[in-house]
């Protein structure tokens, strides 16, 4: 698991996904770069190049998040606590019936099924256990036809042919350990925060039934949220006053 280093581009970009709404003055941004040893300019910096970028945009004093990042925000909320629903056994199963769909089409889909949670069977056909509730992105509902269906055999086999679980608990539980060992350095994590809440967003939100036993996900989340109790109260006593 790939931890990036704490810049002035990465408090600020992390601090704005982390706010409800994602919006602060420039002096408040300041404030908390300041808490992570970040210089006023540096911030400033970062500032007008993620303006310049698109990433952002100023209103007066404030920054806030562009419509990009906005969705990248809600992205990064369900993934913190996803809403779900008792899981019948059904699976939610999308057939493309589009024809000659241009390759940026082609790969838009591609995306907005990854973003949902979807895996693909084989060309065409995507599925998942019909757990989650969330919108159906619209380019997806253009595209395809939703069914849905109880696929015969073994459906925790199913599940493990169609997503990589091996492959995403190994970090996950090495972020677990490297939260647990920094549990009193709000800088540390920080910096591990927002790797915890990209790898939560790749994953699949599998039924309990069709995941091992010791799934770290669950706990992941309790910690991320630990985190941000933190991180809120260090805001309103440092920042926000």
């Amino acid at each position: 698991m790939e931890i990036r280093a704490l810049t002035a581009r990465s408090v600020v970009l992390s601090t704005l996904l982390g706010v409800h709404p994602p919006r602060l003055p420039v002096r408040h941004l300041v404030r908390v770069g300041a808490l992570f040893g970040i210089a006023d300019g540096a911030i400033r910096v970062a500032l007008s190049r993620m303006v310049a970028a698109g990433d952002l945009a100023r209103d007066g004093d404030r920054y806030r998040l562009t419509d990009r990042l906005l969705a990248r925000q809600a992205r990064q909320d369900e993934a913190r606590s996803p809403r779900t629903r008792p899981w019948d056994g059904g699976w939610e199963i999308a057939v493309i019936t589009a024809e000659r769909r241009p390759v940026a089409e082609r790969t838009a889909l591609r995306q907005a099924m990854s973003n949902v949670r979807l895996a693909e069977l084989r060309e065409g056909v995507w599925m998942r256990p019909a757990n989650l509730l969330r919108a159906r992105p619209d380019i997806a509902v253009r595209q395809c036809t939703f069914i849905e269906g109880r696929p015969e055999g073994d459906p925790a086999a199913l599940a493990a042919s169609l997503w990589d679980l091996d492959a995403w608990a190994a970090p996950a539980r090495d972020l677990q350990a490297a939260f647990a060992a920094a549990d009193g350095d709000i800088v540390d994590r920080f910096t591990l925060a927002a790797a915890v809440v990209r790898h939560l967003m790749d994953d699949p939100l599998l039924p309990a039934a069709l995941l091992p036993a010791d799934w770290p996900g669950p706990d992941l989340r309790t910690r991320y949220e630990r985190f941000r109790t933190d991180f809120a109260r260090l805001l309103s006593d440092e920042v926000l006053t």
